[in-house]
């Protein structure tokens, strides 16, 4: 019996990351499942790390199915010796550590005067300072290497703000910036760092903490001007893209993946035609 094909793999060569050691924080849910399969796909030897080993089966399944070399390691990317701990480890049964992405994040809407102190603290620890650890720890290694790729999760409203996330907005911002101020300082040794910006996709978890009814979720559609939400593989493809050879001249950037969201899409003037006139498409 033949298996489906994955989708975010199909439009690089096969093997591109033949052999290569890639670090998945956060991947055995959501986008960093996806992001996992498609390295996994593409030949890479993936380590998945999360505080909740259990979340790591079905790709741990999979790979028994697909012939992939995938790991799985428990990891709290909030405690800094945990994350040097685990990528020295990785490094001394490898011998590399070739990629990293930082997928691992949490998130909830809430206004920010109902906001705890302990709620901020939980964002802020699991997307900037868990980063902020698996960045370093990894990019030692990659700096000695003299070569290696790094890949961040932010959002739009990294640079925008939105009303019910000054937690996330506050730490994809630091991570957006770190991101950049690491490429500028680690291109001279040939370490990569990139961050993508998704917009709404279909996930679980973002149904369940952003858009928990089909009213919120409908309503944040129509202001897409693709009139669609991406899918999981959308984004984990350009994850993949970034981080491969094709990308060899990039870093410092951050792509954005949103249908056009950002693009002001507020509509005040409808579909673009004067008020008071009707315009058809030609």
């Amino acid at each position: 019996m033949s298996l489906p094909p994955i989708q975010q793999a199909q439009w690089l060569p096969a093997n591109t990351f033949r052999d290569e050691i890639v670090l998945v924080t956060g991947g055995g849910t959501g986008l960093g499942l996806q992001i996992s399969r498609g390295f996994a796909e593409l030949g890479a030897h993936v380590i998945v790390a999360s505080r909740t080993p259990a979340h790591h089966a079905q790709l741990l399944e999979e790979a028994v199915q697909r012939a992939w070399s995938v790991e799985s390691l428990p990891l709290d990317v909030r405690e800094a010796p945990a994350c040097e701990s685990l990528i020295n480890d990785i490094v001394e049964r490898h011998g590399r550590i070739d990629h990293l992405i930082n997928n691992a994040a949490g998130n909830f809407v809430c206004p920010t005067h109902r906001l705890s102190a302990n709620a901020w603290r939980a964002v802020l620890s699991i997307v900037l300072d868990g980063t902020f650890y698996c960045s370093k720890y990894a990019g030692r290694h990659m700096l000695k290497a003299g070569k290696g790729t790094q890949l961040n999760i932010v959002a739009t409203y990294a640079w925008t703000g939105m009303p019910g996330v000054a937690h996330s907005a506050s730490a994809k911002s630091g991570v957006l910036t770190l991101s950049k101020t690491l490429a500028a300082e680690w291109a001279p040794f040939g370490v990569r760092v990139n961050a993508v910006a998704p917009g709404p996709f279909a996930s679980d978890g973002a149904k369940g903490n952003l858009w928990p009814d089909d009213e919120t979720e409908e309503r944040i559609r129509a202001n897409v001007p693709m009139a669609r939400f991406a899918s999981k593989e959308e984004v984990a493809a350009q994850v993949l893209w970034l981080s491969s050879p094709a990308c060899s001249y990039v870093t410092g950037d951050c792509l954005t993946i949103d249908g056009g969201l950002s693009l002001g899409a507020g509509r005040l003037f409808g579909d673009g035609a004067r008020p008071g006139k009707k315009d058809s498409p030609r």
